[in-house]
């Protein structure tokens, strides 16, 4: 999905990651604005790479399980940048916190995504 939507990480921080993804016709909706399901699919690729950083990848899987997307703002092309931290990282489940801005720094969409870690089958 990553790939598709050209998603690309662009920052490692102490506790936090960011990625960008551009807005264009392939993330486009038919009225021409950021397609919610784009912002979602950009929101949970953050929130599970953090999620895979986390864990022990010998033993462990992390999988989505649950997300929500607040759509603040439209946004017709130029490029949106995720923002993931952490809320709860624990033994059996991670809560992400990601915010997606446009180049000016506001807002575009909100989203809390939440991962359960799983032994590795």
């Amino acid at each position: 999905m990553a790939e598709v939507l050209q998603i690309r990480f662009t920052e490692v921080g102490e506790n936090y990651l960011k990625a960008t993804m551009p807005v264009a016709d392939l993330t486009r909706q038919p009225y021409g604005l950021l397609h919610g399901g784009a912002s979602a699919a950009l929101a949970e690729t953050v929130g599970s790479v953090a999620s895979s950083l986390c864990i022990n990848k010998e033993k462990q899987i992390c999988v989505g399980i649950e997300i929500n997307c607040n759509h603040l703002r439209g946004k017709r092309d130029g490029m949106v940048t995720a923002t993931v931290e952490p809320l709860h990282v624990g033994a059996t489940t991670h809560v992400w916190d990601i915010k997606i801005r446009d180049e000016a720094e506001k807002l575009v969409c909100v989203s809390r995504l939440t991962v359960a870690v799983l032994k590795k089958p």
